[in-house]
């Protein structure tokens, strides 16, 4: 229990010191590429802070990973270079077991990375770019015009003149509806369409009915039948201007985007890969602090060097390898859950490849 306590107050200080370093650096990065425009556009102190300061848990989230990894790694190579490790494995304890703690713990900061991107930095994150879009003059439209969904595997199509995001409102709109083999059944015209968050499905507004019978002819009706109004189901977001980004929103409205596009019959295969690399991501975490105890005892020379190198060489391969199996996934050489999880069970292999040739 001591080495766990010794182990623990040694990078922990480091890690620290390094996440408001590295959180630090990437918000003084964004600062900095539109400090030009902000002070052009009379922006106020208050804004740009503000701005700031919705910034600071997106940029927290790509720190750790790389504050974790260079804390595990300096302290690991610093016992090394003082020896400390030396005696640690003279008095029988393996490198594994020393460092089992850290990695235990690195494993369950892995699931508080993914509830913390999902629960605050994509709400965070989201806040931040319209304020800079507003502070940059950059305006950001939702409404839309001339809608068209194809949703239910095409069985329901949705075609409206306009829609309203702030009232979550279709006008205008016409609902085709048709059978398992494509044949036209009903058509369903509403001068407004509302979105009933209580019930998951839209409200029509004057709307009438065209039906079509089994000998080809239309039949008009004022009321529209019950059949027909429970599949409008497709949730309001996808009606938006704007293509869903499923890196800028949580698991949840990521995954009402994709059932949209596999109901549709569309494309769907990008989407889920970035889906599923909100679960896989976050593990880097864990990864890093594998690969760390794996680099341990390389060398005594230039630790602080060596250290940096590793980070950031481990890191750059990381998402480089990430970047490729993405790609390939998005053009469906590979499955999309291959494609986010791949570069996940690589460097556990590799870790434990170099864990295998550590000096214990």
């Amino acid at each position: 229990m001591k080495l766990v306590g010794y182990l623990l107050k040694k990078i922990i200080p480091l890690f620290l010191g390094s996440l408001v370093f590295f959180s630090l650096i990437l918000n003084l990065v964004d600062l900095f590429m539109n400090i030009a425009t902000y002070l052009q556009n009379n922006c106020t102190v208050k804004d740009i802070l503000t701005v700031m300061l919705n910034y600071v848990p997106k940029t927290v989230w790509y720190a750790i990973p790389v504050a974790i990894l260079f804390s595990t790694s300096y302290t690991l190579s610093n016992m090394y270079a003082t020896n400390e490790l030396e005696a640690l494995f003279a008095s029988g304890v393996s490198l594994l077991h020393f460092c089992l703690p850290i990695l235990i713990i690195s494993f369950f900061m892995s699931f508080g990375l993914f509830i913390f991107e999902d629960n605050l930095v994509v709400k965070t994150f989201e806040k931040k770019t319209i304020l800079q879009n507003q502070l940059l003059n950059k305006s950001v439209n939702e409404n839309n015009s001339d809608v068209i969904v194809i949703s239910n595997n095409g069985k329901v199509i949705y075609k409206a003149k306009s829609y309203n995001e702030e009232l979550k409102k279709l006008s205008r709109c016409y609902f085709v509806f048709r059978d398992e083999n494509k044949i036209l059944q009903n058509v369903v015209y509403a001068e407004e369409a509302f979105w009933s968050e209580e019930k998951k499905c839209w409200d029509l507004s004057n709307a009438s009915q065209y039906k079509v019978k089994e000998n080809g002819e239309v039949e008009f009706a004022f009321k529209v039948s019950n059949e027909f109004l429970e599949q409008l189901t497709e949730s309001y977001e996808i009606f938006r201007k704007s293509i869903v980004d499923i890196q800028s929103v949580n698991t949840k409205d990521a995954k009402v985007y994709i059932n949209h596009l596999r109901k549709a019959g569309l494309p769907y295969q990008e989407q889920l890969s970035e889906y599923y690399k909100k679960y896989s991501f976050p593990f880097i975490v864990f990864l890093v602090v594998f690969v760390s105890i794996g680099l341990t005892g390389k060398t005594k020379k230039n630790v602080l060097l060596v250290s940096l190198a590793s980070c950031i060489g481990a890191s750059v391969l990381f998402y480089v390898m990430m970047m490729v199996t993405m790609v390939l996934a998005k053009h469906g050489y590979i499955s999309p859950f291959m494609g986010a999880w791949f570069p996940v069970f690589f460097f556990i292999v590799g870790s434990l490849v170099l864990l295998k040739y550590s000096r214990t």
